[in-house]
């Protein structure tokens, strides 16, 4: 999906069409044994100037080659694949899953729910879950499974989400009961969706961890938002493998892990001729982790993450990344990593340009 989001960010920087086609039959062979060659189809060699795809003559070309081969259905512009809507507006594209939200809500009989003012309550970290065991599990993992497809445009549910997700082999009542609670946000915020629009091309970059945040094991919390310009391409929420011993070992954690995104980012973007010139900004509010990645003095001090400390050292010095200090007042990735009091979620949410549909228009 991150791959997808770029596409669409750079089809609206150069103004090309967005068609959608749809190939009967793709996927119902088998796997091959046999060593495939591939020829490159007219019109997409690298030694063409990137707005070749402009021509719409070209185009119908290519489309027509491709029908004789195979069973090709044109359906015009992009407005809707696997679920997600592609509407297209003044300002630019909205991505949403409106529909697919609202077919979720009335198989479970929650279209007149009352809505949630936040997806997940503030204080349910706090909780220790000793109910009794859901009487379903079935239908709390296909609940689950429909939330995380549905996180694709709705990144302000993936840490609730995340949460619930993770009780899926014996989830309990109460575990049941956030999960109805992501619903109740949901049906109150039907409309939203993802904007991609115009602006500059510099990816940016918020990591941030909530240490020792589950109470059933300690482990930590990891998340981190990453923007191309002043759109959210691709984004993070996940328990951390190893207990760490202190806030700072958390964040080191996540900022390594985003890092990894930030560099395939800045390949791929370079693949699609978005050149990054300029040293990608890493946001990260823990003074004590960003001391540690500039300042090889302390590398005695934290052998047990050494490869995560020489796997930023090494990128840092190579002008792929620069990281730098945010006060935690102004840290996005808050929303991926602890449930946020209302006020607080609503202002992290408008950061992250997620807003409704009738907002955008």
């Amino acid at each position: 999906m991150p791959t997808i989001r770029l596409l669409l960010r750079l089809a609206l920087h150069r103004k090309w069409n967005i068609l959608q086609l749809d190939i009967s039959n793709a996927f119902l062979h088998g796997d091959l044994t046999e060593d495939i060659y591939m020829k490159t189809t007219a019109g997409i060699y690298r030694s063409q100037p990137p707005n070749r795809g402009n021509n719409h003559k070209e185009i119908q070309s290519l489309l027509q080659e491709l029908n004789s081969t195979f069973a090709l259905k044109q359906l015009g512009h992009a407005n809707l694949f696997l679920g997600i809507q592609v509407q297209t507006h003044s300002q630019g594209l909205f991505l949403t899953q409106a529909h697919y939200a609202a077919t979720l809500l009335k198989s479970v009989g929650m279209t007149e729910c009352k809505s949630a003012s936040t997806p997940m309550d503030s204080t349910s970290s706090s909780k220790h879950n000793t109910s009794q065991s859901f009487s379903d599990p079935s239908l709390y993992r296909r609940l689950a499974g429909s939330l995380q497809y549905l996180s694709i445009t709705r990144p302000d549910i993936a840490f609730a989400t995340n949460k619930v997700c993770q009780h899926m082999q014996t989830p309990t009542v109460q575990h049941y009961k956030e999960l109805k609670r992501i619903l109740c946000y949901i049906n109150g915020t039907l409309s939203f969706g993802l904007p991609i629009v115009t602006g500059d091309l510099h990816i940016h970059s918020y990591t941030d961890a909530d240490w020792a945040s589950d109470n059933t094991d300690r482990k930590s919390t990891s998340g981190f938002y990453n923007f191309i310009g002043p759109n959210l391409i691709s984004w993070t929420v996940k328990k951390q493998v190893t207990v760490e011993k202190s806030s700072t070992e958390a964040e080191y954690r996540s900022l390594s892990a985003d890092i990894s995104e930030v560099i395939w980012l800045r390949r791929l973007a370079a693949e699609l001729q978005i050149e990054q010139k300029t040293p990608t900004s890493v946001y990260c509010d823990n003074i004590s982790a960003i001391v540690i990645a500039k300042n090889p003095v302390f590398h005695a001090r934290t052998k047990h993450i050494e490869i995560d400390y020489q796997f930023i050292r090494q990128h840092i010095a190579s002008g792929d990344i620069q990281i730098q200090n945010i006060p935690s007042q102004h840290q996005i990735a808050d929303i991926l990593t602890k449930p946020l009091s209302v006020s607080r979620f609503n202002e992290l949410r408008h950061k992250l340009t997620i807003q409704s549909n009738e907002c955008f228009t």
